[in-house]
């Protein structure tokens, strides 16, 4: 009898005690191997303390979550912790009451949170005016150029040298070609590797007021000449088989990781699938450039996303939140994300224990995306904070993809992402003023 009471006991001890476990859901938009690394640091962290538990749900890309997030806040059930992609800091930053800023979530649970601790490039592009950090940089990437190493081996092109201009891309692509390959080079989440990071990377605006840094009333100008003729040397590439367009956001990908397509520029956060799941020798380099034009290459511009803190919670909640950030800022769960993903280390120490490991030296090319973010940033290149960004990336895409069929020139598409984009930054301006 005594035993039977013990074990009761026991088991009512264990009940109080889950009971006391504050659930923090966390939304996300991660897959394949950068999904499981998501699920892989909430069950760490879970593992390593009682009083909070982070369940990682996934809802969909960053676009449909973000949706998802803000249907969900109108109807008092978001979750406490939104995963959001850059485009969308402009959105939630003017979405006054339904976040609560990060670094107050940390001070009021007494947690140290020094940003200058991350890297600057990255912190800046979250920090508000009054330097106040809205959301936690997380998962924090940039743009970055794959070759298929054995691929250009076989089309008698030096593998040790990927192309660093786009003259060097083209001369690379005609050989690809030459050697049999239908598919020389594709381009993933268009808009933001050929006219967002295209543009800062040469040193060149893509919109006005520093790219919205400097205010809501910023207009798009990514039809300048150079836009012009970067779009156009593309759309011959695409009319001579030398560029395949293969889909929007990430789903070109795919192809690189099959071997389909030779080369791919994309995000540094691709890296964790093309190292696990590539069956060929491949190379990460710089984003190509145009060499006569001055002050280029400059620096890339952030991409990936931040974690953001819905209002409404329960104190505890965010307690757990912030002791949940404190966790991912360690220096060692960092260069363990950065290793395994290619997103970009988040704080100074996480890079300088990742570079002691001697991983870059082991790894040559992964350390691009930190080279292309630390570089000096200008008042062209800092970074893109746009309103109704989401919408303007469909418009690129819609009118890219007019180019790449031969619907539309260059400057047409070009001159009609701008026409169409400034009357929703206007929309968005109006909408949020005051």
């Amino acid at each position: 009898m005594k035993l039977k009471l013990s074990l009761a006991a026991v088991a009512l001890a264990i009940s109080a005690g889950a009971q006391a476990q504050t659930e923090i859901q966390w939304w996300h938009s991660m897959t394949a191997v950068n999904g499981e690394t998501v699920n892989a640091l909430a069950a760490d962290f879970n593992s390593k303390q009682k009083d909070y538990k982070v369940v990682p749900v996934y809802k969909g890309g960053y676009d449909e979550s973000m949706t998802a997030a803000i249907a969900a806040f109108r109807a008092g059930n978001a979750p406490t912790i939104l995963q959001v992609f850059e485009v969308g800091t402009a959105t939630m930053m003017a979405s006054k009451g339904a976040i609560v800023p990060v670094s107050k979530v940390m001070a009021d649970a007494g947690k140290k949170f020094d940003t200058a601790a991350y890297v600057p490039a990255v912190a800046g592009y979250y920090t508000a005016p009054n330097g106040q950090m809205l959301s936690f940089p997380f998962n924090s990437s940039t743009t970055v150029f794959y070759i298929n190493k054995d691929a250009f081996d076989k089309a008698g092109i030096d593998s040790s040298k990927p192309p660093s201009s786009w003259p060097e891309v083209v001369s690379a692509a005609a050989k690809l070609k030459a050697s049999g390959h239908k598919c020389p080079i594709t381009l993933a989440w268009q808009g933001w590797t050929q006219l967002e990071s295209f543009s800062a990377w040469h040193n060149t605006l893509l919109a006005t007021k520093r790219n919205g840094l400097d205010g809501m009333d910023a207009r798009l100008v990514a039809n300048s000449p150079l836009h012009v003729r970067h779009i156009e040397n593309l759309a011959n590439m695409a009319k001579q088989g030398l560029f395949v367009y293969k889909g929007r956001a990430n789903v070109p990908e795919a192809t690189f990781v099959s071997g389909e397509c030779a080369m791919i520029t994309t995000s540094s956060g691709f890296y964790g699938n093309v190292s696990k799941n590539a069956k060929f020798k491949f190379a990460v380099a710089p984003l190509p450039y145009y060499p006569d034009v001055p002050g280029a290459p400059q620096n890339t511009v952030i991409g990936g996303a931040s974690l953001w803190v819905m209002a409404g919670k329960k104190p505890e909640e965010y307690k757990g939140v912030a002791t949940f950030f404190e966790y991912l800022s360690r220096p060692e769960v960092q260069s363990e994300f950065h290793k395994k993903t290619g997103y970009l280390p988040i704080t100074l120490a996480s890079y300088k224990l990742t570079e002691s490991s001697g991983f870059y030296k082991q790894n040559p090319g992964t350390d691009t995306a930190v080279n292309q973010m630390i570089r000096k940033t200008t008042d062209k290149s800092r970074g893109i904070r746009l309103g109704n960004y989401v919408q303007i990336r469909t418009i690129e895409d819609e009118e890219l993809e007019q180019v790449w069929s031969s619907k539309k020139t260059a400057k047409e598409a070009l001159d009609s992402i701008v026409k169409r984009g400034n009357e929703l930054l206007e929309r968005f301006e109006k909408a949020n003023k005051g």
